[in-house]
């Protein structure tokens, strides 16, 4: 017989769960550990012999509806959920990706880890959720910071700052635009689109291109009102323990003029923070 990884993984998984890991009585004696099979396939609404033929190897197509409820079942974890769908085949959907906009105590300390770096970490509708520094420095002009499609968009200095403004622009979209992929039903993802649309013609215009793409790596050019010109390219890393959450970090070309600005901006900011406190 082919080899059987999904039947594999789903023993494993059940033999790792207790009746009272899933708020089940225990009834009789268990030869093995874990839940039985019949106990698994009652948690998730199949049919125990379907359930058998999957762990058996007779079953090898079941539906991303069946996976969504055997991971429910199981209690996985969205890497361990999305590792289900692979071994079958199949997509994941989004009812395991939860989601949070609470950055933890370490990631902000990561922040600030970034002294010479703007660093700032977004979720998939582009609300900023934390910043270091030099970010706030770096967005200092806005009104508002608490969202980068609204700065670009709504913002009276984006179009200044942001000295490419068309190309951060279609950028801009093109990342709400996977966003509404990802998660469709966002209420805070519907919340923003419809105030963009409603008070952005050109936001109105680019979202109906249904243009997508990623928030990876690019370069950025900023017209920053205390130093001037700065060109900077940023990476864009997946925070693993908060899906949807993403740390962005710029920074500029060593012994560039970019960088010697970006040095005297955290110099202003710095001296600015002095005189207030």
């Amino acid at each position: 017989m082919a080899d059987n990884h999904l039947g594999e993984f789903l023993r494993a998984r059940r033999a790792a769960l207790r009746p009272e890991d899933v708020d089940m009585a225990s009834y009789g004696v268990r030869r093995v550990a874990g839940l039985r099979r019949e106990e698994v396939a009652v948690l998730a609404g199949v049919n125990a012999d379907y359930y058998t033929r999957l762990e058996q190897g007779r079953e090898r197509h079941p539906s991303a509806q069946v996976l969504d409820a055997l991971g429910r079942a199981l209690r996985l974890d969205p890497d361990a959920y999305a590792h289900l769908h692979r071994l079958a085949g199949t997509t994941p959907g989004n009812q395991f990706t939860h989601t949070t906009d609470r950055v933890t105590p370490a990631l902000r300390q990561l922040l600030d880890g970034y002294p010479s770096a703007p660093a700032f970490v977004i979720n998939r509708t582009l609300d900023i959720l934390a910043t270091n520094a030099l970010a706030e420095a770096l967005h200092s002009p806005f009104e508002r910071t608490d969202n980068l499609a609204h700065m670009v968009f709504l913002d009276p200095a984006g179009r200044q700052v942001y000295s490419r403004w068309n190309s951060t622009a279609q950028a801009t979209v093109a990342h709400l635009r996977q966003a509404a992929g990802l998660d469709p039903d966002n209420p805070r993802l519907r919340e923003l689109v419809h105030t963009l649309t409603e008070r952005s013609t050109d936001f109105t215009h680019l979202w109906a291109t249904h243009a997508v793409r990623g928030k990876t790596q690019d370069a950025k050019h900023f017209l920053h009102p205390d130093v001037g010109a700065l060109t900077l390219t940023y990476q864009t890393f997946d925070v693993r323990d908060a899906p949807g959450q993403q740390l962005v970090v710029y920074q500029a070309e060593p012994a560039s003029p970019s960088a010697q600005a970006l040095s005297l901006l955290g110099s202003l900011h710095a001296s600015s923070d002095r005189a207030t406190m």
